[in-house]
């Protein structure tokens, strides 16, 4: 049977390239409530506010460069004799521009949703709450990112890997938010080898069969290197 390696990444790999990380410990977002910038209410409530907080996400992360982590992923992915399949719950596109072929289950920045149709398309740099839907003309354009009470994408084609997968690893997550929370449970009840890669120790361990903390621009290239046999 073929090695697959199933890798979840979160704001932990995008954090050395400036991307800020998901919540604050005082549970804001960038200076926002996350109902306020995170749900479906806070965009009905407020589309203005929510597009112009997108506008900013979208512009920052155009301005960062993939680290030494996304590359790394890139290099396994390119390298391995087995498949390796990589879900991120990041919405940046710095995976792909370092090379990578990657599953966005909580939806991009560069990429605009229509919420009449359910069209997509690439994201302007900036969206406005009038911009019409290319396909139906309505004014109902929203970012395509997953926000809290909606259901994550590719979920059946991420539980069917993970079923086959003979190794799972988190790098950069916390592991507290679901349904990628249960992943490594998933994952384990199938039989595969568990790794958490992450700056500091989430409280998982038991969850884990390895644990590697530290930088992740150091930490997974490290691991990429000792999976290829560099």
């Amino acid at each position: 049977m073929q090695d697959t390696i199933v890798i979840l990444t979160g704001a932990g790999i995008s954090a050395e390239s400036g991307i800020a990380t998901f919540r604050a410990s005082d549970g804001l977002w960038e200076n926002h409530r996350i109902e306020d910038v995170a749900t479906p209410e806070g965009f009905a409530a407020n589309p203005d506010l929510v597009h112009d907080f997108y506008n900013a996400r979208r512009a920052k992360a155009q301005d960062a460069q993939p680290n030494a982590a996304h590359i790394a992923l890139a290099r396994l992915q390119s390298e391995f004799a087995g498949d390796v399949y990589i879900v991120t719950q990041n919405v940046d596109d710095l995976h792909e521009r370092g090379g990578a072929k990657v599953v966005h289950m909580h939806g991009a920045l560069n990429s605009a949703l229509c919420a009449a149709c359910q069209t997509r398309w690439d994201a302007p740099n900036v969206m406005h709450k009038t911009d019409t839907c290319p396909n139906c003309g309505t004014a109902a354009t929203r970012p395509d990112i997953v926000w809290f009470g909606e259901m994550p994408y590719f979920m059946d084609e991420i539980a069917d890997r993970l079923v086959g997968c003979t190794t799972f690893v988190a790098i950069g997550t916390s592991g507290q938010v679901y349904p990628a929370a249960g992943f490594v449970q998933e994952a384990r009840n199938c039989g595969a080898e568990t790794i958490e890669i992450n700056l500091e120790p989430t409280g998982s361990q038991y969850m884990f069969d390895r644990q590697i903390t530290g930088k992740a621009t150091q930490t997974v290239p490290a691991w990429v290197d000792e999976v290829l046999g560099a």
